[in-house]
């Protein structure tokens, strides 16, 4: 159990107004004790019922009371009885579910009032006409889940292992109740536009008369800054002279009033806000395409967060648990997180607006191996954008995540960025980039690494790290992994650090845009989080996490000889073989050594920028490089070793290196190799001895920055 399940109770369960985003003052909350049942998938009438389970926890969760296996051919039937106060009387009524996994039927009074498909989106029903409106009412629920199925399902599984996580079946956010006029607001869609000083609205009323106006009132703490009118179900546009714009540095918000008027008459009225920011790509001054916020070059930072708890699964305990992860990475110095294959609550991107947390939300992946399955992917990722466009803090729609049910990349990512040109598009996070979308994003465990950006693509690096720690007392049952286990935090801590200063490195000298940290917290036996699963221990202080966040710890070197892994891909000659005595001269014969991408070493290895596996005792590199007139001066070796390095330059011994380092270093060239330089082509050759450990061997050279020079600031 997380800290915040002492906080649940069945009166006490999810009381908050679960739709920031369209607020009506009256409602009824339905979360709480309902009877439910497990039948199997044949039975068309719910059988007794078994128990009492708390609503909106999945069953298979502790929070739920009942945490049971759920499997593809059981229904599970939930029944409470409610009442609607007499006050209700002439409006019509609405029952609202915040999300379902997978597939529902509801009954009211005995009355079939609807069916949903989709594990992912809120759905309402209309429920007026199957009231009774003398007391008890009843509402009749039943789901089945086929969570193995070609629907979208995310991470879910029904048998957990690694990366896949326990399944969540049936009603797994908050149900209530709302009243609202036979002519009623159903919709509101808010878009920024900082170039025109604007924001864009469209207010959909379930009512095509062509008298309707809507009023929008925009306030500032409570005070009145604009007022315009405008048609329902048209946009039309508010125009914000003196813009106070979001970012997560300063996330402000707009209140907005919306009134839907015929004539004088007032019909309906809601409570919105709505954020100014603009995301979009440009070229910085080293001709980077880098990611914009508000016309500003941003460096995001941020963390995989897959939205799983111990106690509730898919369901946070509470509304401060939910808020509590977004306060940790902004105290972390984290500008943004990668919300994974999972949508959430809608108070959960109200936080990220609220407290200025950037997200990219990813599509929840299925296989998509049916003309139905993909049916279902379309249309659930139809209705989450739809359901999610008004937030400021979404600023990319990742589709789809290292090829998991991937299929027609490009049509899918160019209708998606059609549908919203206000946001990126990342076509596929990791590994099978189809060359669409705004955004060329690689996944690099333990890593980091970049791609190359490209005229119209942004650099990422979708997925890293992954660093693990197994803290005693707050382990899942079963063996615990992570891509790369530590054994103490003072390690952890030193890791993640030198991790981050080559993720800045990436940044300045590779224009990478953005880097995923994988990950938030602990999920089950996955111990990489950055916090324990239950949300106790923070394994490392975020004061710490902070500085390796803020610090630019790497500037590009004044001149570029010749690029190691750190500033780019270059192809050695490489053997592991004992050469003969001679293999450091410039006329030795290497046309049958094997060719490879510097940095050689061993996944794992701390501070390499790994591209070539080399894992014997000895490696021999060599290869030429160019020298034009004035080049010779300053030049130093650009060097990681792990361990011993002897480095010739044209046959004469450059630098002597013993032992290992945990970084990329400068290193002098001896009078007697500098000597031997000369305009035209030279010839670099490395040897390095490993014994025990991790090992490496990457080298560059180049003409350092002066000590004077200042770096950029983040």
């Amino acid at each position: 159990m997380t800290r915040w399940a002492a906080e649940v109770s069945p009166t006490n369960v999810w009381p908050e107004y679960p739709r920031p985003q369209l607020v009506r003052p009256d409602w009824i909350n339905l979360n709480g004790l309902w009877d439910y049942a497990i039948s199997a998938d044949s039975i068309g009438n719910p059988p007794a019922f078994a128990g009492k389970i708390l609503v909106p926890f999945p069953v298979e969760s502790a929070l739920s009371g009942v945490m049971t296996n759920f499997d593809e051919h059981s229904k599970l039937w939930y029944r409470r009885n409610f009442s609607v106060t007499s006050s209700w009387h002439g409006q019509r009524v609405r029952l609202h579910f915040g999300a379902v996994d997978w597939h529902c039927e509801v009954w009211v009074n005995g009355h079939e009032i609807g069916q949903h498909e989709g594990g992912y989106d809120a759905f309402t029903f209309d429920v007026t006409d199957a009231l009774r409106w003398n007391g008890s009412e009843e509402l009749l629920v039943c789901v089945a889940d086929p969570t193995e199925g070609d629907q979208p399902r995310g991470k879910q599984s029904r048998k957990p292992e690694g990366i896949f996580y326990t399944s969540t079946s049936g009603i797994w956010q908050t149900v209530w109740l709302e009243p609202v006029p036979d002519v009623c607001i159903d919709r509101v869609k808010c878009t920024p536009d900082i170039g025109a000083k604007a924001l864009h609205l469209w207010v959909a009323v379930n009512d095509l008369s062509e008298n309707l106006r809507v009023e929008a009132v925009a306030l500032e703490a409570g005070k009145e800054v604009l007022r315009v009118a405008g048609p329902a179900n048209a946009q039309f546009s508010l125009n914000l002279t003196n813009m106070h714009l979001w970012s997560p540095d300063d996330p402000f918000l707009y209140d907005l009033k919306l009134t839907l008027k015929d004539g004088d008459k007032i019909l309906d009225s809601v409570s919105t806000y709505f954020g100014m920011r603009k995301i979009a790509l440009q070229k910085d001054d080293q001709g980077f395409t880098r990611i914009a916020l508000n016309d500003q070059n941003v460096f995001e930072t941020g963390t995989l967060d897959q939205g799983f708890w111990p106690d509730g699964i898919y369901t946070a305990p509470t509304d401060a648990a939910l808020r509590s992860d977004i306060e940790f990475l902004k105290k972390a110095g984290f500008n943004f997180t990668r919300k994974h294959v999972k949508v959430e609550p809608d108070r959960w991107y109200y936080w990220c607006d609220k407290l200025g947390l950037l997200v990219w939300q990813d599509m929840p992946s299925g296989n998509n191996s049916t003309v139905d399955g993909r049916r279902d992917f379309e249309n659930e990722l139809l209705r989450m954008i739809g359901g999610l466009e008004n937030h400021p803090s979404i600023i990319v729609w990742v589709l789809f995540n290292e090829g998991w049910g991937q299929y027609d990349t490009k049509p899918l990512a160019d209708w998606l960025k059609e549908r919203d040109p206000s946001r990126l598009v990342d076509d596929a996070s990791g590994w099978t980039d189809m060359r669409a979308g705004d955004l060329i994003d690689m996944h690099n465990y333990p890593g980091p690494d970049s791609p190359s950006p490209e005229p119209r693509r942004a650099a990422v690096l979708g997925e890293f790290g992954g660093l693990g720690l197994n803290v005693d007392g707050h382990l899942w049952p079963g063996h615990s992994w992570a891509y790369e286990t530590l054994t103490n935090s003072p390690e952890l801590q030193s890791r993640f650090s030198q991790m981050f200063k080559q993720v800045w490195k990436l940044h300045n000298l590779r224009g990478l845009s953005a880097a995923v940290y994988t990950q938030t917290a602990d999920v089950e036996t996955e111990c990489n989080g950055l916090q324990t699963y239950d949300r106790a221990v923070a394994k490392i202080a975020p004061d710490i996490l902070l500085a390796a966040n803020r610090s630019e710890l790497s500037g590009a070197p004044q001149k570029l000889i010749l690029a190691d892994g750190l500033f780019g891909r270059v192809s050695w000659k490489y053997t592991t073989d004992k050469p003969p005595d001679n293999w450091s001269q410039p006329n030795f014969d290497d046309s049958t050594w094997k060719d490879g991408v510097g940095g050689f070493g061993t996944t794992g290895t701390p501070g390499i920028f790994l591209n070539t596996t080399w894992d014997t005792a000895d490696i021999w590199l060599r290869r030429s490089f160019t020298l034009t007139t004035g080049d010779s001066s300053g030049l130093k070796l650009h060097v990681f070793h792990d361990e011993d390095a002897e480095i010739y330059l044209n046959g004469a011994l450059a630098s002597q290196l013993p032992k290992f380092i945990t970084d990329y270093d400068d290193f002098e060239i001896s009078s007697a190799a500098a000597s031997t330089l000369h305009v035209g082509e030279n010839t670099i050759a490395v040897h390095c001895h490993q014994t025990t450990g991790g090992q490496g061997i990457d080298v560059g050279i180049i003409v350092p920055q002066p000590d004077n020079v200042e770096k950029a600031k983040p």
